[in-house]
């Protein structure tokens, strides 16, 4: 099984190494590679340069937005199954991938746990998104899969389509609603596969978790899922990932 890890960027010199040295640290072997570049200017393509040679595709052009970016590497990738890794972030270990096929089975799509850390220090855990089984009733009451953990074979977007950019933060829950209400065949797996440095775009400022909110409710809108009462159970499911675990 060939999977195709496609990481968007855009001026993130900081940690945009961290990201790249995570997939080429995997143990599994038969990964594509795919950077997408908006044509940074802070340094981050000379960074990405020095792994060119291991990197299976590089792109460095003006974009409109990570969807834009995203979209650009579900197009080239070759793989059976496509997954993302953000530049801020990096996965849970170097066996992550090797432990995902060694689990895919004959599934559509498979997922699993998440961790927000610290920027600095990404041992230090601040939230834990733990997920669950997979029921499409949970859909209407706000739940989804941690979208990051979600590996999607090439064929469900060739069916259902890519990320819509006429989102700029909730593309990716409309990505999901719209395959998960179309019955794909998913699995959960118990394990914390990602993690993800505290302060993504959707949560930076108080206009963007506004713009998220009403990019939320039109995102089940326009799947037919739920309404308002569906971002409130959604956003109070969050209060739980600030639970310390033992």
């Amino acid at each position: 099984m060939k999977i195709s890890i496609i990481t968007s960027v855009y001026n993130n010199k900081d940690t945009i190494e961290d990201a790249i040295k995570s997939v080429l640290n995997q143990t599994y072997k038969n990964i594509e590679y795919i950077v997408i570049d908006g044509a940074s200017t802070d340094g981050t393509i000379d960074i990405v340069k020095k792994y060119q040679d291991k990197i299976s595709k590089f792109i460095s052009e003006p974009d409109n937005g990570i969807y834009d970016g995203l979209n650009k590497g579900i197009k080239l990738a070759t793989g059976d199954v496509i997954a993302f890794l953000h530049s801020d972030d990096i996965y849970a270990s170097n066996d992550i991938i090797e432990y995902i096929v060694n689990n895919f089975d004959d599934n559509d799509a498979i997922y699993g746990d998440l961790v927000y850390t610290s920027k600095l220090d990404t041992t230090k855990v601040l939230r834990y998104w733990k997920s669950k089984n997979f029921n499409k009733s949970l859909l209407k009451k706000g739940w989804m899969p941690a979208h990051p953990t979600f590996f999607v074979k090439k064929e469900i977007y060739d069916k259902y389509g890519c990320f819509d950019t006429s989102f700029k933060i909730a593309a990716d829950y409309d990505f999901m609603l719209r395959v998960l209400k179309n019955n794909i065949k998913v699995k959960y797996l118990p394990k914390i596969l990602y993690k993800m440095r505290i302060g993504g775009e959707s949560n930076k400022s108080l206009k963007n978790i506004i713009n998220k909110t009403k990019e939320d409710l039109k995102a089940l809108k326009k799947n037919e899922i739920g309404g308002f009462h569906t971002l409130i159970y959604k956003n109070l499911s969050k209060i739980k990932q600030f639970i310390k675990k033992s």
